[in-house]
């Protein structure tokens, strides 16, 4: 299921941005193999400012923040600026990997240890 998901992030990604919170997650993406179009919220602009700068150039993007409290809050705001500057903004792939990760991860940034050990124990005799 959650191959399936990264599987879905890949093919977004080919046409509308990813939005993760850090370089962290970034990186941690590219290790799942999503190499292009995942954008990194970072440091230096407002949340709107950020959405208004991404509108200019795309009309939809999946927001994918960490599932801790600032997570949820920051995929709130994301949504909110988005939708002000006519960006449609997919939070679906997201609530999914919370569902299914939250007992055992809280970011985006453990996200590949995780799967890495998944596929361990599917392996496992």
């Amino acid at each position: 299921m959650i191959l399936d998901i990264l599987d879905k992030l890949e093919d977004a990604s080919s046409s509308m941005p990813i939005v993760v919170e850090g370089l962290k997650d970034v990186e941690a993406m590219r290790k799942l193999g999503l190499k292009d179009n995942v954008v990194s919220l970072g440091k230096g602009l407002t949340v709107f400012a950020f959405s208004e700068k991404l509108s200019k150039r795309h009309a939809s993007a999946v927001i994918l923040t960490d599932w801790d409290r600032k997570g949820g809050k920051l995929a709130r705001m994301l949504k909110d600026a988005f939708g002000a500057n006519g960006v449609k903004a997919d939070t679906d792939l997201r609530a999914k990997l919370v569902l299914l990760t939250k007992k055992d991860i809280k970011d985006i940034e453990s996200l590949p240890r995780y799967v890495e050990r998944l596929r361990d124990m599917a392996g496992a005799p």
